[in-house]
Formats: structure tokens, C-alpha cells, sequence
């Protein structure tokens, strides 16, 4: 049997355009890559995730009709596997169910109901969804195919804070299905496609059968899914000797990109010579964030697919943002200018009376580099007179962060009077590290539509960025980030002589702090028995609860990491900041 996966980029609610991507690569399965088997991913009806779409009728009523158009217009000779939302079979429990279904010969011919329903993370499916209670195989040109909806398959993981009771998995190999098939919309994370093709790797083990990985690709709002489907199937040593537990990789599709891939199952006994998409000697960490540079290369794809998603998605043709001379501003330009083209970005120079020279200057070297438009707008006049205003109710008080803050204010509403006036969507220019310590100012830098590089640490926008001069470099070109850029220290320039590093731990502290916080939710306590100076952990948790508000205020940020700010971490604005031993 030739087994298509059809990874698709669906937008959520565009039932005529994610029909007609379903139509058009289900006839290049067919007609180009004579498959037997078309595999899309999950939801790839309606697009994922849904949210509260899921609570309006004509939304689940039309993605039900669209599912009966296609029962009318797909090609009768090819089964098609999809996702789709339907109603609830059952007579107890949620309205609706997350559904796989196969169509053949102008009928639903099969269907089976995700059972694990993720409420971690950005995900919230228990709040809308029935889980399955039965499970069976499709039986189809001599095997008898099982169908798991991405986290059914994830019980096999540790998951902190899960624990499921079913095993889907079980449950269909008890059932003898012969091969696997896992539809998914898996969220990107730096580093998780080995995580995923190992667990993949281990349930075909288990089951001594091939698996069929189909996962979504594209961006939706801040969720990034990788597309890279795969196949997983026995080798012929593996089929001989149940000693061998290596069955490798026998098909690649494409990082961040649609693609179609066909994979014949009388091949899984073959034992491929095929080169992954992950170089297998990449396992050096060159800029010490625990990346690889394949890795890195990745980061920056999957955030030039999110600004090229969301700006499309959203109706936005354009983009433009405050470039400081700063490293953050530098690399959202640049990942702009690569998600839409140099002609499409516009980048702004807004100088004060603490701008230095040098940042005007690497601004502007780094605009010509990325060959966008460039325009300067002093904000020096602008400011005095904010602060002639403001003379009398300051009542002559030294200068401090209210000054600085009117400097930043002034910028953003420059930028959103360019927004208003053209169009432009706003790219937001700040890092984890400063949104994580609230370094950061609302209805100033923090204004935009999208926070581009809001779930990379400080640490991290340095390694990608020397990561680029580095591929640049190779390639026999000059560096696209001036040098200057990289190595001067961090700093908002908004008072004479300012460093990042007058508010803020050194960034390389500061980071690996944060990670203990925030990705493995350890304690002060836990977090000083790691080696770290209790006051400063401390000052960190405390600053990181203090500055919830503005993240709550933020764009949406683009989720690279286990735990992003927004859809990711929900935590109460007003609440005790509580230290385990400190009251009784």
C-alpha cells in the first residue's frame, strides 16, 4: 500500500481554503504519487486549535458541512484520512468530540475519537471535547490500520504534572492492528523532534510495526507547528533478531514547509539509506544555550513561518518596527525581512538626547545590510516638550524611570501613528529575559501585534544571531549583523551612560535562573540547592511575579520553548509572592 501524508498548513475557520488545500493534495497523491492512502493531519478541517470557536454552532456546523462536500468531491478510488470536529456520540459528556475520520468511495468509512485531551501547556481540549471510549482498526488493502490523535500517543512521555489512566496505544495493539498511523498537531519546540521520533521509535518497538507520524505545519496566533512528518518501520535485522531495537527513520517531509511524501509499506522491511533532515553528527552547543547549530537553524525558520503566518493569516501585507542598533531590534529586522521581503519592512531610527553614535550608525548599517527602508525620527523635540508639560506635577524631582519611560512611550506611539496610517503591522522587538524581570515599557516597546522574539532568552537572540554571521560568513558573504552590534553591552540608552546590567543579574545568570523558574517550576529553595545566591534568586522570583501585569498586556508571543509567556503560563496578576519557609 503507498501511504501519502499530506502535511497541510490549515488556517483556523477558512473552510473553503483548508477544502481546497484537502482537494488539491489529495489529487497529487493520487494522480502523481499513485497512492492508495492520503493522510492529513489533525483538525485539518477547521484548523487548530479552535479554541472558543468551538462554542458557536455555525463554526462546528460548518465545518460538519464541509466534511459532507468532501465525502462528495474527493477522488471515490483513494482513501482519505482528515481531522475534523463533530458531535458527541455518546449519550453523556461534552457536546463535541476530536475527530479522525476516513473517507472512501463517498463515505465516512471510518472513525475514531481522540482519547487523551491535554489541558497543559497551551492546550485546553478537556474544556471542549469527549474523549473516546472505544477504539478499532481500519482494515484496508491487507492491514489493519490503528489511528492515535497526537497525545494519545504522548502517555508514553513523562509529563509533569500527567497522568492519563487509558493507553490508546495499548488499546489498539491489543486490538492487532499492523501498522500505526498518528495524526497530530504537535507545537514546535526547539530541540523536539527527538523527543518525538523517539517515542515514535519506541511504540513501533513495542508493537513491532511501522508508525506513520502526520503533523501539522503553519502558524496560528502563537502556536508554530514544524510540519517534519515521518515514517518509523522495522528493519529487515529488526524483523530477524528481536535484539535489534533500531528502526530508523524511513521518511522525511519538510521543516516549516507544506509538503506531500509518499511511503510504500512493502518497503518497511528494506533497511534505508536515507539522510535525515537532523545531521547526526550536529551535537555540539557552539554558543553555549544548549542548541545545536541545526537547531538554531530551525529557531529561525520556525520564527520567519510565524511573522509569515500571522501577517497573512491577519490581513497585514507590511511590517516595520523601532531599530535601536540594539541586537533585539536586529534580529526581528532581520527575521522580518527574511518572512516577507526587504521591499515589505520599514524600520524606523528614533534617536534621543542618550542615543550614542554608534547605535545610529550600526542601525543604519544594518538597514542597508537587510536593504529595507530606512527613516530617522528624532524624538528629542517631541520629548522636551513632554517634559515642559509635565514640569509643574513633577514637581522638580531628579530624573528616573518616569523620564525614561516617556522616551519609550514617545517612540511607540510614532510607531503605532505609522501602523494606523499605512497599515503596518507592528513588530514587537523584546526578549524573554526582559519581559520574564518586566524591563520593559507598557504602550512603548511593548507596543505591537507580535512579539517575535518573546519566548527567546537574552542568551538565545545572542546564539542566533551569531549563529546567522556565522552561516553568512560560510557561505563566502560579509556578516548580515554588524559586528558591533553583538559585542557592545546591552542598553536601553535612556539615560546617560545606561547598561542593562545597572537593573539587571548578567544575562548569562539571569537566563539560567530563569529556566530553573520557569520551564522546571522549582522553588527558591530548590533553586538555591542548584548553587545559586539565595537574595538573588529571590529578587528574581519576586520581580518575575511583580511584572505578571504587563505580560498579561503583552502581544502575542511566538512559542519556541517548553513554557512560553501568555497561552503557555497563566498565572494570577494579584496574588502573594510566596517562599516555601518564609511564614508559619
Amino acid at each position: 500500500m503507498r501511504i501519502s501524508i499530506a502535511q497541510i498548513n490549515s488556517t483556523i475557520g477558512d473552510f473553503l481554503g483548508n477544502r481546497e488545500k484537502i482537494l488539491a493534495f489529495t489529487r497529487k497523491a493520487r494522480e502523481e504519487q499513485h497512492a492508495d492512502l492520503v493522510l492529513f493531519p489533525e483538525l485539518a478541517v477547521c484548523g487548530y486549535p479552535p479554541m472558543d470557536l468551538l462554542d458557536q454552532d455555525s463554526f462546528v456546523e460548518m465545518n460538519i458541512r464541509t466534511l459532507h462536500m468532501l465525502q462528495r468531491e474527493l477522488p471515490q478510488d483513494i482513501a482519505v484520512g482528515l481531522g475534523f470536529v463533530n458531535r458527541n456520540p455518546y449519550s453523556r459528556g461534552k457536546s463535541l468530540v476530536n475527530e479522525y475520520g476516513i473517507l472512501f468511495e463517498g463515505k465516512l468509512a471510518f472513525e475514531q475519537l481522540k482519547t487523551l485531551l491535554p489541558t497543559y501547556d497551551v492546550f485546553d481540549e478537556a474544556r471542549n471535547f469527549e474523549p473516546s471510549r472505544e477504539w478499532s482498526a481500519f482494515e484496508y488493502k491487507g492491514e489493519r490500520i490503528g489511528f492515535a490523535i497526537c497525545e494519545d500517543v504522548w502517555r508514553e512521555t513523562d509529563i509533569p504534572g500527567t497522568s492519563y489512566i487509558r493507553d490508546p496505544v495499548r488499546e489498539l495493539l491489543d486490538r492487532g492492528i499492523s501498522l500505526l498511523c498518528v495524526p497530530s498537531a504537535s507545537p514546535y519546540v526547539a530541540g523536539k523532534l527527538k523527543v518525538r521520533r523517539d517515542l515514535a521509535e519506541r511504540i513501533a518497538i513495542r508493537g513491532n510495526i511501522p508508525l506513520v507520524y502526520i503533523n501539522a505545519v503553519g502558524a496560528n496566533d502563537s502556536i508554530l507547528f514544524d510540519g517534519r512528518s515521518f515514517v518509523v518501520a522495522p528493519t529487515v535485522e529488526a524483523a530477524k533478531s528481536a535484539s535489534v531495537k533500531n528502526y530508523p527513520v524511513q521518511l522525511n517531509a519538510k521543516a516549516f514547509a507544506e509538503d506531500l511524501v509518499t511511503w510504500d509499506s512493502g518497503d518497511s522491511l528494506r533497511s534505508p539509506e536515507l539522510s535525515r533532515d537532523i545531521p547526526q553528527d550536529d551535537t555540539e552547543d557552539p554558543f553555549n544555550v544548549g542548541l545545536t547549530r541545526y537547531e538554531l537553524d530551525m529557531l529561525e525558520e520556525g520564527l520567519v513561518m510565524g511573522i509569515r503566518d500571522y501577517m497573512a493569516k491577519c490581513g497585514f501585507k507590511r511590517a516595520h518596527l523601532g531599530l535601536s542598533g540594539g541586537i533585539d531590534s536586529a534580529l526581528v529586522a532581520y527575521l522580518g525581512v527574511k518572512a516577507i521581503g526587504p521591499e515589505k519592512i520599514a524600520c524606523f531610527s528614533m534617536p534621543s538626547r542618550f542615543s550614542s553614535q554608534g547605535s545610529k550608525d550600526d542601525a543604519r548599517e544594518l538597514a542597508e545590510n537587510l536593504s529595507c527602508r530606512y527613516e530617522v525620527l528624532p524624538i528629542e523635540s517631541v520629548f522636551t516638550s513632554f517634559l515642559s508639560t509635565l514640569e509643574g506635577v513633577f514637581e522638580n524631582r531628579p530624573f528616573d524611570i518616569a523620564e525614561e519611560n516617556l522616551q519609550a512611550r514617545i517612540r511607540g506611539s510614532l510607531l503605532m501613528a505609522y501602523s494606523n496610517k499605512f497599515d503596518s503591522m507592528l513588530l514587537t522587538t523584546g526578549n524573554k529575559s526582559e519581559l520574564a524581570m518586566g524591563y520593559c515599557t507598557l504602550y512603548g516597546d511593548m507596543n505591537g501585534a507580535l512579539a517575535v522574539i518573546g519566548d527567546l532568552f537574552k542568551t538565545e537572540v545572542f546564539a542566533l544571531c551569531k549563529r546567522i554571521n556565522e552561516r553568512s560568513i560560510t557561505a563566502g558573504a560579509k556578516a548580515i549583523i554588524p559586528e558591533a552590534i553583538i559585542v557592545k553591552p546591552p542598553s536601553a540608552e535612556l539615560r546617560p551612560d545606561q547598561k542593562d546590567q545597572d537593573s539587571l543579574p548578567p544575562y548569562e545568570v539571569l537566563d539560567e535562573i530563569l529556566k530553573l523558574y520557569l520551564f522546571g517550576n522549582l522553588s527558591k529553595d530548590e533553586i538555591v540547592k542548584r548553587g545559586w545566591e539565595a537574595d538573588l534568586v529571590s529578587r528574581i522570583i519576586r520581580t518575575v511575579a511583580r511584572s505578571e501585569f504587563k505580560r498579561r498586556q503583552a502581544p502575542p508571543v511566538l512559542k519556541v520553548s517548553p513554557r512560553a509567556f501568555g497561552m503557555g503560563r497563566r498565572m494570577p496578576i494579584a496574588r502573594s509572592v510566596y517562599e516555601i519557609g518564609e511564614r508559619n
